[in-house]
């Protein structure tokens, strides 16, 4: 089977179908006023959307159906077409469709009416997966510690802000300064091996600002600077 493409695959695959049907090659390309009145000849019509489905298991593949065009060469050719017919009423058949003698699609070929067939043939595009980088060390998995840490906040002076929100961002967590500008933060992970400052989001006094602090360190004061107009 052909690596060019999902179409190009499909082509041949058909083609080598319909090479074991009639016990001939069936060459691919457009009917011609001038064709082999013993042969066959195959060429793809058109690409029609097929039914996309959902899954949980990663990106589905897009599914499309390919309408490709079996047309007799002439009456010599009528046996070949039959035993097509045939192969195609088996258990693994392809699905036909008997609609190939509107004279408009002749027209465009240029060629006579002849009797033909339109063979309907899936064709799914998997997406690019990427490949797993490979472990190069033994897996460790390692519990994170689960830090409690207390910090203040204050304005000019050394002035306690009460009632500021005080948030970890990125986490649900978030808790308001005391009237001493006080505050607890509770359960941040840590890794002891790789710390880390912990990124808080303060709020209150008409003032939205961030912070990071060291979430080890025994006396935490962030300084509010109020606004200059």
């Amino acid at each position: 089977m052909s690596d060019d493409g999902p179409i190009s695959a499909a082509t041949e695959a058909l083609a080598t179908w319909l090479a074991g049907a009639v016990g001939d090659a069936v060459p691919v390309g457009p009917p011609r006023p001038d064709a082999d009145p013993g042969r066959l000849v195959l060429w793809p019509l058109e690409i029609r959307p097929a039914r996309q489905t959902r899954g949980s298991g990663g990106p589905e593949p897009y599914r499309l159906t390919v309408r490709y065009l079996l047309a007799a060469g002439g009456p010599e050719s009528l046996a070949a077409l039959d035993r097509v017919l045939v192969a195609a009423a088996g258990a693994a058949g392809h699905t036909l469709v008997l609609e190939a003698g509107d004279p408009a699609l002749w027209a465009a070929f240029g060629a006579p009416p002849r009797p033909a067939l339109l063979i309907d043939v899936p064709v799914q595009v998997t997406h690019p997966t990427q490949p797993a980088a490979p472990v190069l060390r033994p897996l460790r998995l390692r519990q994170l510690e689960m830090l409690t840490f207390d910090g203040r906040v204050v304005g000019p002076a050394e002035q306690p802000l009460a009632a500021m929100r005080v948030e970890v961002v990125g986490q649900p967590y978030a808790t308001h300064t005391d009237p001493a500008g006080r505050f607890r933060v509770v359960g941040v992970p840590h890794d002891p091996e790789r710390p880390a400052p912990v990124r808080l989001r303060l709020t209150g006094r008409g003032q939205v600002l961030t912070a990071e602090v060291d979430p080890t360190e025994a006396d935490i004061v962030i300084v509010c600077t109020p606004p200059t107009h």
